[in-house]
């Protein structure tokens, strides 16, 4: 059993870079995806969601500050832990919850499910399956980019599971060779599907230098801390943008639920994810926050309430929308040039 990972949930902290008004749009963002992702998991637990699902409670302050930080036209790719980078970047939630439930009205016309969903609209490019695949497409993404002639960044997203992956290497070589506009994002929260990140990585504390080979900089970031996170983002964006080549970060988070629906996490001790909600949620975090700069409680439940009739209209949206044609499993699977 891994120690408690606290340790690094105050690395790499830095000054507030949000005002109230920023605070504000982060609390109803992270509080929009946690109530949207606890109802993804009742709808799975129904038997209404079928296959994976793979939720991003606890995680919402990397992806709400990582999206403040970025403007129109970046692109974002990440892994198969993808409903938070869908909602930060401003997808609807009514779209989301059909694509989980496998209806025509969802984002892949209900072919794609939790982790294969797109939005060419709103510069989201997947959810991808396989473990660290995502990551040479968005250096592709970034090639594209700087092809263009744009200053535009690609957002690429993996955890540390993957980040042993050799593909990921090998990206890290091409970007830095071509200095390509990419922003790698590791997603640290900890466990690998069961195994700890001390038990599958010989560089375990140091994820944010595994770019050094190739001179990458990168740095390690309280990915429990929206602030943070926004700060960092806002440092490694616009070292990218001004066309120095790919930047790194490592974002130390916390899942409070399994690594999917299917896994009961029965590899770490209760008492550590209780620390963790206790001592360290994003939420909470920003809540009092709020509070401590004189907004009003009445305000905040204001928000919640708007947010709990959002997600009870996802959720009546995906429940009433029709299944797929069977014609649409021949569609979308070949092109013909």
């Amino acid at each position: 059993m891994a120690d408690t990972p606290t340790s690094n949930l105050a690395a790499g902290r830095n000054d507030p870079s949000l005002d109230t008004e920023g605070l504000k749009r982060a609390f109803h963002d992270m509080l929009l995806i946690r109530r949207f992702e606890e109802r993804a998991g009742q709808l799975y637990g129904m038997g209404l969601i079928g296959g994976f699902c793979h939720l991003y409670i606890g995680q919402e302050a990397v992806v709400v500050g990582v999206q403040m930080a970025l403007k129109e036209g970046d692109k974002i790719i990440t892994s198969y832990r993808d409903h938070g980078q869908m909602i930060a970047a401003g997808m609807d939630p009514r779209g989301v919850m059909a694509e989980l439930t496998g209806r025509a009205t969802g984002y892949s016309r209900g072919k794609g499910g939790s982790m294969h969903m797109f939005s060419r609209e709103k510069n989201f490019y997947g959810g991808h399956g396989i473990v660290g695949a995502q990551v040479a497409l968005g250096i592709g993404l970034a090639f594209a980019n700087k092809y263009r002639g744009t200053d535009e960044v690609s957002m690429t997203y993996f955890g540390e599971g993957a980040s042993n992956q050799g593909q990921v290497y090998e990206s890290f070589n091409l970007a830095a060779l071509h200095k390509l506009p990419c922003v790698f994002v590791i997603e640290n929260n900890r466990y690998g599907m069961g195994t700890s990140v001390e038990r599958s990585s010989a560089a375990s504390q140091h994820l944010w230098r595994n770019g050094e080979p190739w001179g990458i900089p990168g740095k390690q970031v309280d990915g429990m801390d929206v602030s943070a996170v926004n700060a960092a983002t806002r440092e490694a964006v616009a070292y990218c943008r001004a066309g120095n080549g790919p930047y790194l970060l490592e974002m130390s988070t916390y899942r409070y639920r399994g690594h999917s629906m299917s896994d009961p996490a029965k590899y770490r001790q209760r008492s550590e994810v209780d620390e963790i909600r206790q001592k360290h949620d994003p939420i909470d975090h920003v809540r009092s926050q709020l509070l401590a700069s004189g907004v009003e409680e009445a305000e905040l439940k204001a928000v919640e309430d708007g947010i709990k009739a959002v997600v009870a209209d996802a959720t009546e949206f995906a429940k009433t929308s029709p299944e797929p044609d069977p014609a649409e499993l021949y569609t979308d699977v070949l092109v013909e040039a």
